[in-house]
C-alpha cells in the first residue's frame, strides 16, 4: 500500500460478504467420523494394529479409552473456486479465509454432533503433520478410517489431501461421569 492510500473499508467487507455468501452456496461438505477403541502410552496412539508416534499426541489423549477419527472435506468446489480467484489477491485472499473458515465449521459441527451422540466432551482435534505427529501418518489414517471410499479425498505421494480444503483428525473422547 502506497503512503497516503487507504483501503476502502465498504469495499472490503462487500468482498468478504460476497466471497463468503458464494462459498456457502457452492460447497458440498462431506464428512466422517468413525470412534475406535485405543491405548494411549507415552508417547503412542495404537488403535487396532496401527501404532501413531507423537508424544504430542499422546499427550492430548492421555487417559482416553476411545479416540474418533474424523475426517472432512469442502469437496472439489472448494478448489474451482479457488482457482477462479486467479492472482487476484484480495479475492484470493478472502476466499482462502472464507473457505478455511468453512472447514473449521464443519470439523466442529463433526465435533459436536459427536459429543451429543454418545453424550461426551471431546478434546482438541489433533491432526497429521501437526507438532511431532508426522505428516506421513495420514496414510495409516486413511486405510483405518477408510476416508478415501466414505468421504472422496485422496492423498498424493507427499501426503497431501486433494481436495486441499479437507482435513483429517484425532479426537480424544472424555466420558462424563
Amino acid at each position: 500500500m502506497r503512503a497516503g492510500s487507504r483501503v476502502d473499508d465498504s469495499a472490503l467487507l462487500r468482498l468478504v460478504d460476497e466471497t463468503a455468501r458464494l462459498v456457502e452456496e457452492t460447497v458440498v461438505p462431506k464428512s466422517l467420523c468413525r470412534v475406535f477403541d485405543c491405548t494411549v502410552t507415552e508417547s503412542e496412539l495404537i488403535i487396532g494394529g496401527a501404532v501413531f508416534k507423537s508424544f504430542r499426541l499422546a499427550e492430548n489423549l492421555r487417559g482416553c479409552e476411545k479416540v474418533a477419527v474424523l475426517a472432512a472435506t469442502l469437496g472439489t468446489e472448494g478448489d474451482r473456486l479457488l482457482r477462479a480467484c486467479g492472482a487476484q489477491s484480495a479475492r484470493l485472499a478472502a476466499m482462502q479465509a472464507a473457505l478455511a473458515a468453512k472447514i473449521e465449521e464443519v470439523c466442529d459441527n463433526v465435533q459436536k454432533a459427536v459429543e451429543k451422540e454418545y453424550g461426551v466432551k471431546t478434546r482438541s482435534r489433533f491432526s497429521p503433520g501437526y507438532y511431532d505427529l508426522d505428516i506421513s501418518e495420514q496414510k495409516k489414517l486413511f486405510s483405518l478410517a477408510d476416508i478415501t471410499k466414505r468421504c472422496g479425498i485422496t492423498l498424493t505421494d507427499t501426503y497431501q489431501m486433494i481436495p486441499t480444503k479437507s482435513v483429517t483428525a484425532f479426537v480424544g473422547i472424555d466420558y462424563e461421569d
